[in-house]
């Protein structure tokens, strides 16, 4: 594939410091879309494709872990401009160091196939995934626990349909 080799976003990470995200590049350079993916867009790229299938993409996160940025488990970490959404307790959610899995990972695992059956994918993901996560999130904060963790990685690792 032409261009560089990583994927470089800014995302909210723990109390919504801003960080550099490091994934592998899966879409064409400068493709100018939207910040949701569908299954099956053109601007992902074939390699792209067998990446984002077994999650390899997210491979070098493995350095923000190591930064300090994230952790192995815990809520995804989201572009800014959804951090100013969430109200109330939801706002306990920025108290976790973002995972590079959690509960919300392995719920929606399939979510660019969710995202390409509805007509207007960013206002399901808006309206309806997001909120969601937010709720799976909370409800991590809550009940944490290392034991739960390494349930999640384990599942997370051997998730089916992968």
């Amino acid at each position: 594939m032409p261009g560089p080799m990583f994927f470089c976003q800014k995302r909210a990470g723990k109390h919504g410091k801003l960080f550099i995200l490091y994934k592998f590049r899966t879409m064409v350079v400068d493709h100018g879309g939207s910040s949701i993916s569908v299954r099956g867009e053109s601007r992902i790229t074939p390699l792209g494709t067998k990446l984002r299938k077994y999650k390899l993409d997210e491979l070098p996160e493995l350095w923000n872990v190591l930064k300090g940025d994230m952790s192995f488990v815990g809520p995804r970490p989201d572009l800014p401009e959804y951090i100013n959404k969430l109200t109330g307790e939801e706002k306990k959610i920025l108290e976790l160091r973002p995972g590079i899995t959690g509960p919300a990972s392995l719920k929606y695992a399939n979510e660019e196939e969710l995202l390409s059956y509805v007509s207007s994918p960013q206002e399901y993901n808006d309206n309806v995934l997001w909120p969601d996560k937010v709720r799976l999130n909370l409800q991590y904060y809550m009940n944490r626990s290392f034991f739960g963790d390494i349930v999640i990685i384990l599942q997370t690792i051997f998730r089916r349909g992968a």
